[in-house]
């Protein structure tokens, strides 16, 4: 087999595993229609995704010849852009604005900013390859870089409820043939964010293997996860769970208030009681005692009356 049919055999598998990771939210986003409700689902992965593969793309386009990221990244911009607007139409006023912002912001002003750059700033078509591929290397690597909160996560909880295996294993595959697929090309700047990718996906199958038979830790809270698409459903189902997660612990928390509270007023009330007790007894003294003086003064006035009779 020769390099070029080498080369162009990784980008092929490259390109089958990304098609499988572009499409692994559609279970999300049929039970988003279903319920016509985005039930706190973030759009940040989603823009960062279109934005990622509409990078890409120009990238290819600038390099030419790079027919297969070119396919998969188109793919990927059709399909972001269908759960962009599905998360659009189901999500409240302020995030629906807040994502329209993000999508102006980054997708239009950004983009459009890195292709005036791009031509302004480099002379030739090598120059601009390399600083367009640069900024690739930088934007993917972050992306790459996300999952770092959920193994944070799972090192702390010791659990891999967060941690899906087939989607981990499948991004693993999907760094290994794009990371292939670069170094037979000699292109550095797909090389280096699939090595960070790499990186990333055997620690989370290391860690997967690890703690795979340890019960889940329900009293964690997640932090909010920002990433790409391929790298969001490692981010995305966490979040979720971990906002229903601290729906059902602060029940616990509130049972915990209330019963100290009650406690507290418990002792107030028999505090209470024992001062009422005493004021009653220092009443019925102060009763008696008027009523024995009372006693005494009749008896001198008898008296005085029967001397002087």
């Amino acid at each position: 087999m020769s390099h070029s049919h080498l080369s162009f055999a990784f980008g092929i598998l490259g390109n089958i595993a990304s098609f499988v990771c572009f499409l692994a939210p559609l279970p999300t986003f049929y039970r988003v229609c279903k319920k016509k409700s985005t039930e706190g689902f973030q759009s940040i992965p989603y823009v960062a995704a279109l934005f990622s593969a509409m990078l890409w793309i120009f990238y290819a386009y600038v390099k030419t010849g790079e027919t297969l990221l070119i396919t998969i990244n188109a793919f990927g911009c059709v399909i972001e852009t269908i759960y962009l607007a599905v998360f659009i139409t189901y999500c409240p006023k302020k995030a629906r604005m807040s994502t329209l912002r993000m999508i102006v912001l980054l997708n239009f002003g950004g983009f459009c900013t890195i292709v005036l750059l791009t031509h302004l700033l480099a002379k030739g078509e090598e120059a601009r390859v390399k600083l367009l591929g640069w900024i690739c290397v930088v934007f993917a690597t972050s992306v790459f870089a996300a999952p770092l909160s959920i193994i944070r996560v799972v090192i702390r909880t010791k659990s891999v409820e967060f941690l899906p295996f087939p989607l981990s294993l499948l991004l693993l595959i999907s760094a290994i043939m794009w990371l292939l697929y670069g170094i037979s090309l000699k292109d550095i700047y797909v090389t280096l964010p699939n090595v960070v990718g790499l990186t990333f996906g055997v620690i989370q199958i290391g860690l997967y293997a690890m703690y795979r038979n340890n019960k889940p830790i329900k009293d964690q809270k997640l932090p909010e996860h920002k990433g790409d698409i391929v790298e969001s459903e490692n981010v995305i189902a966490p979040t979720v769970n971990g906002e229903k997660q601290e729906q059902e612990v602060k029940p616990q928390g509130g049972d915990i208030e209330i019963g100290e509270k009650k406690e507290e007023n418990n002792k107030q009330d028999q505090q209470q009681s024992v001062e009422n007790k005493k004021l009653d007894q220092v009443a019925h003294d102060q009763t008696e005692l008027n009523n024995n003086n009372i006693n005494k003064n009749n008896n001198k006035t008898e008296e005085r009356v029967s001397c002087e009779v």
